[in-house]
């Protein structure tokens, strides 16, 4: 017996997916404008600890990869570097925000970060395709960093095996973006003495950005963006410029200030936009590039001889 469908159904199920069809046609503009596109993403916080929004980052890249863009992941990975250095017997120690990077810690860190996030990232991804790849900042020399001192009261503090960044060179990454891969990047990198570093995972990120000329740089993190007027506020500011962001600095918050000053970098590297938003939003990965209202804080370059005056 053949099943009879009234024309009331099917006008009932024609707007059951109208509503669908209207989400994917407002996505057009922004397919089109980052279509082949470079998109730096540091992968950091709840999202990387929550195994729903592990997933559901693992979806977005996918998703970016399948629209035409070119992802690019940097990740970090503080609480698992933490919970590694305690099962080792080894104290987690920081010094004006840094974390005291002994040569034990040192093997901790970097065997953390290239040998368990790394692998669960591309894990997550590759479940859709062979798409994602895991190198370090080691690798082909991507990333070449020199001895990095904290500053208390003024003054350079030996941390360890803390990196500053010096040189990106990113033929290797070129070539899997080329591939059609996604890179998945640990913030490791190689200083010209043979000492491997740690690095900050937002600074590794934005100067990547900057050297693929990549079309904007995402910072993922565990607040709604940069906050007006925190903590007597939670309204978000929605954008503002490099000069803007650069006279907040140094009133921000220590948690947001490498996020911050990433995406400072980023700007004035030559990337159009940078973004921070909350990873702990199920894909607010696809909401910030693919719709009009977006999410976070987006920062942009200024105007020649604009003046810096932040407007909530």
């Amino acid at each position: 017996m053949s099943a009879v469908t009234s024309g009331a159904e099917i006008r009932g199920n024609r707007a059951g997916v109208l509503p669908k069809a209207e989400t994917l046609i407002k996505a057009l503009p922004w397919l089109e404008r980052f279509h082949g596109k470079t998109v730096v993403i540091k992968y950091g916080g709840h999202a990387m600890t929550e195994e729903a929004l592990r997933h559901s980052f693992a979806e977005d890249i996918v998703f970016l990869r399948y629209a035409g863009l070119k992802p690019v992941i940097v990740h970090g990975g503080g609480p698992q570097i933490s919970a590694a250095l305690a099962r080792n017997g080894i104290e987690s120690a920081f010094t004006a925000g840094l974390r005291v990077t002994t040569p034990e810690a040192m093997e901790v860190v970097r065997m953390v970060l290239t040998g368990q996030v790394q692998r669960d990232v591309v894990g997550l991804i590759n479940r859709h395709g062979p798409f994602a790849l895991g190198m370090s900042g080691e690798d082909a020399n991507l990333l070449t960093a020199e001895r990095k001192h904290a500053i208390v009261d003024g003054a350079p503090v030996d941390i360890g095996q803390v990196g500053e960044i010096v040189e990106v060179q990113v033929g290797a990454v070129r070539a899997l973006l080329d591939d059609g891969r996604v890179p998945v990047v640990s913030s490791i990198a190689r200083g010209d003495d043979g000492q491997v570093y740690n690095v900050n995972a937002d600074t590794a990120a934005a100067a990547l950005a900057v050297a693929l000329d990549a079309a904007k740089l995402v910072v993922l993190t565990d607040v709604d963006g940069l906050y007006a007027n925190w903590p007597d506020s939670d309204d978000v500011i929605d954008s503002l410029t490099t000069d803007e962001l650069a006279a907040l600095l140094p009133g921000l918050s220590a948690g947001m200030v490498p996020k911050m000053e990433a995406c400072l970098a980023a700007v004035r590297g030559g990337v159009p936009q940078a973004h921070v938003l909350d990873g702990r939003v199920p894909h607010s990965l696809l909401l910030e590039i693919f719709t009009d209202e977006g999410i976070g804080t987006m920062v942009l370059p200024s105007l020649p001889g604009a003046p810096a005056e932040v407007t909530p």
